[in-house]
Protein backbone atom coordinates (compact mmCIF):
# COMPACT_ATOMS: atom_id res chain seq x y z
CA UNK A 1 0.00 0.00 0.00
CA UNK A 2 2.87 2.36 0.83
CA UNK A 3 4.50 1.54 -2.50
CA UNK A 4 1.24 2.32 -4.29
CA UNK A 5 1.02 5.70 -2.54
CA UNK A 6 4.64 6.47 -3.42
CA UNK A 7 4.01 5.46 -7.04
CA UNK A 8 0.90 7.63 -7.15
CA UNK A 9 2.80 10.59 -5.66
CA UNK A 10 5.61 10.20 -8.23
CA UNK A 11 3.06 10.01 -11.06
CA UNK A 12 1.32 13.14 -9.76
CA UNK A 13 4.63 15.01 -9.61
CA UNK A 14 5.47 13.96 -13.18
CA UNK A 15 2.07 15.10 -14.49
CA UNK A 16 2.53 18.40 -12.69
CA UNK A 17 6.00 18.82 -14.20
CA UNK A 18 4.69 18.14 -17.70
CA UNK A 19 1.85 20.62 -17.18
CA UNK A 20 4.28 23.29 -15.96
CA UNK A 21 6.59 22.62 -18.92
CA UNK A 22 3.68 22.96 -21.36
CA UNK A 23 2.56 26.18 -19.69
CA UNK A 24 6.04 27.60 -20.10
CA UNK A 25 6.16 26.83 -23.85
CA UNK A 26 2.94 28.52 -24.89
CA UNK A 27 3.42 30.39 -28.14
CA UNK A 28 1.62 33.53 -29.23
CA UNK A 29 1.59 35.40 -32.49
CA UNK A 30 0.46 38.75 -33.76
CA UNK A 31 -0.45 40.22 -37.14
CA UNK A 32 -1.53 43.53 -38.60
CA UNK A 33 -4.61 42.31 -40.47
CA UNK A 34 -5.08 45.62 -42.27
CA UNK A 35 -1.52 45.48 -43.61
CA UNK A 36 -2.19 41.96 -44.88
CA UNK A 37 -5.46 42.95 -46.55
CA UNK A 38 -3.74 45.91 -48.24
CA UNK A 39 -1.20 43.66 -49.99
CA UNK A 40 -3.67 40.99 -51.08
CA UNK A 41 -4.23 41.21 -54.86
CA UNK A 42 -7.96 40.51 -54.48
CA UNK A 43 -8.36 43.82 -52.65
CA UNK A 44 -7.75 45.88 -55.80
CA UNK A 45 -10.46 44.01 -57.70
CA UNK A 46 -12.86 44.39 -54.79
CA UNK A 47 -12.12 48.12 -54.61
CA UNK A 48 -12.80 48.53 -58.33
CA UNK A 49 -16.10 46.67 -57.99
CA UNK A 50 -17.09 48.78 -54.98
CA UNK A 51 -16.06 52.05 -56.66
CA UNK A 52 -18.10 51.22 -59.78
CA UNK A 53 -21.13 50.50 -57.60
CA UNK A 54 -20.60 53.76 -55.71
CA UNK A 55 -20.27 55.72 -58.97
CA UNK A 56 -23.53 54.24 -60.25
CA UNK A 57 -25.32 55.29 -57.07
CA UNK A 58 -23.84 58.78 -57.27
CA UNK A 59 -24.98 59.13 -60.89
CA UNK A 60 -28.55 58.29 -59.93
CA UNK A 61 -28.39 60.82 -57.08
CA UNK A 62 -27.01 63.41 -59.48
CA UNK A 63 -29.94 62.86 -61.84
CA UNK A 64 -32.38 63.25 -58.95
CA UNK A 65 -30.69 66.48 -57.84
CA UNK A 66 -30.72 67.79 -61.41
CA UNK A 67 -34.47 67.07 -61.58
CA UNK A 68 -34.89 68.90 -58.26
CA UNK A 69 -32.97 71.93 -59.53
CA UNK A 70 -35.07 71.97 -62.71
CA UNK A 71 -38.34 71.89 -60.77
CA UNK A 72 -37.04 74.55 -58.40
CA UNK A 73 -36.12 76.75 -61.37
CA UNK A 74 -39.57 76.28 -62.83
CA UNK A 75 -41.12 77.32 -59.53
CA UNK A 76 -38.93 80.43 -59.30
CA UNK A 77 -39.90 81.44 -62.84
CA UNK A 78 -43.60 81.34 -62.01
CA UNK A 79 -44.93 84.82 -62.11
CA UNK A 80 -47.49 86.54 -60.00
CA UNK A 81 -50.18 85.68 -62.53
CA UNK A 82 -49.88 81.93 -61.74
CA UNK A 83 -52.67 80.67 -59.53
CA UNK A 84 -52.11 79.48 -55.98
CA UNK A 85 -53.23 76.01 -57.03
CA UNK A 86 -50.39 75.72 -59.58
CA UNK A 87 -47.87 77.15 -57.11
CA UNK A 88 -48.99 74.73 -54.39
CA UNK A 89 -48.81 71.84 -56.87
CA UNK A 90 -45.24 72.83 -57.81
CA UNK A 91 -44.26 73.18 -54.12
CA UNK A 92 -45.71 69.75 -53.44
CA UNK A 93 -43.79 68.31 -56.39
CA UNK A 94 -40.55 69.86 -55.15
CA UNK A 95 -41.09 68.56 -51.62
CA UNK A 96 -41.79 65.11 -53.03
CA UNK A 97 -38.49 65.17 -54.92
CA UNK A 98 -36.68 66.33 -51.75
CA UNK A 99 -38.18 63.43 -49.82
CA UNK A 100 -37.20 60.95 -52.53
CA UNK A 101 -33.64 62.31 -52.52
CA UNK A 102 -33.41 61.94 -48.74
CA UNK A 103 -34.81 58.40 -48.87
CA UNK A 104 -32.46 57.52 -51.69
CA UNK A 105 -29.45 58.80 -49.74
CA UNK A 106 -30.33 56.60 -46.76
CA UNK A 107 -30.92 53.57 -48.97
CA UNK A 108 -27.76 54.23 -50.97
CA UNK A 109 -25.68 54.42 -47.78
CA UNK A 110 -27.08 51.08 -46.66
CA UNK A 111 -26.41 49.57 -50.08
CA UNK A 112 -22.83 50.87 -50.03
CA UNK A 113 -22.21 49.26 -46.63
CA UNK A 114 -23.74 46.01 -47.84
CA UNK A 115 -21.67 46.08 -51.05
CA UNK A 116 -18.47 46.74 -49.11
CA UNK A 117 -19.19 43.79 -46.84
CA UNK A 118 -20.02 41.63 -49.86
CA UNK A 119 -16.80 42.36 -51.75
CA UNK A 120 -14.50 42.28 -48.70
CA UNK A 121 -15.86 39.18 -46.94
CA UNK A 122 -14.10 36.65 -49.21
CA UNK A 123 -10.82 38.53 -48.76
CA UNK A 124 -11.11 38.55 -44.98
CA UNK A 125 -12.14 34.89 -45.00
CA UNK A 126 -9.10 33.97 -47.10
CA UNK A 127 -6.80 35.99 -44.83
CA UNK A 128 -8.23 34.43 -41.68
CA UNK A 129 -7.90 30.96 -43.18
CA UNK A 130 -4.23 31.56 -43.97
CA UNK A 131 -3.64 32.98 -40.49
CA UNK A 132 -5.24 29.90 -38.94
CA UNK A 133 -3.08 27.59 -41.11
CA UNK A 134 0.13 29.41 -40.17
CA UNK A 135 -0.84 29.45 -36.49
CA UNK A 136 -1.38 25.68 -36.55
CA UNK A 137 1.89 25.10 -38.39
CA UNK A 138 3.78 27.25 -35.88
CA UNK A 139 2.04 25.74 -32.84
CA UNK A 140 0.55 29.06 -31.75
CA UNK A 141 -2.35 29.06 -29.33
CA UNK A 142 -3.41 32.66 -30.07
CA UNK A 143 -2.79 35.19 -32.83
CA UNK A 144 -3.60 38.74 -31.82
CA UNK A 145 -4.47 41.71 -34.01
CA UNK A 146 -1.72 44.29 -33.47
CA UNK A 147 -4.05 47.26 -33.94
CA UNK A 148 -5.76 46.51 -30.64
CA UNK A 149 -2.76 45.43 -28.54
CA UNK A 150 -1.63 47.49 -25.62
CA UNK A 151 1.63 45.61 -25.27
CA UNK A 152 3.53 43.23 -27.53
CA UNK A 153 6.42 41.12 -26.27
CA UNK A 154 9.38 40.23 -28.44
CA UNK A 155 8.49 36.60 -27.67
CA UNK A 156 5.31 36.94 -29.74
CA UNK A 157 5.77 35.78 -33.32
CA UNK A 158 4.89 38.24 -36.11
CA UNK A 159 3.01 35.95 -38.48
CA UNK A 160 2.52 38.56 -41.24
CA UNK A 161 5.54 37.45 -43.30
CA UNK A 162 4.56 33.79 -42.91
CA UNK A 163 0.95 34.45 -43.93
CA UNK A 164 2.08 36.50 -46.93
CA UNK A 165 4.28 33.58 -48.00
CA UNK A 166 1.38 31.18 -47.45
CA UNK A 167 -0.79 33.34 -49.74
CA UNK A 168 1.98 33.71 -52.33
CA UNK A 169 2.41 37.43 -51.74
CA UNK A 170 5.88 38.95 -51.97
Amino acid sequence: MKNLLKLLAVALIMVSAVTVTKAQTLKFGHIDLNALIQVMPERATAEQDFNKFQTDLEEILGEMQKDYQTKLGEFEKMGAEVSEIKKNAKVSEIQDIQQRIQNYQVTAQQQLQQKQNEVMKPIYDKAQGAIADVAKEQGLIYVFETNSLLYKSNLSLDVLPLVKTKLGIQ
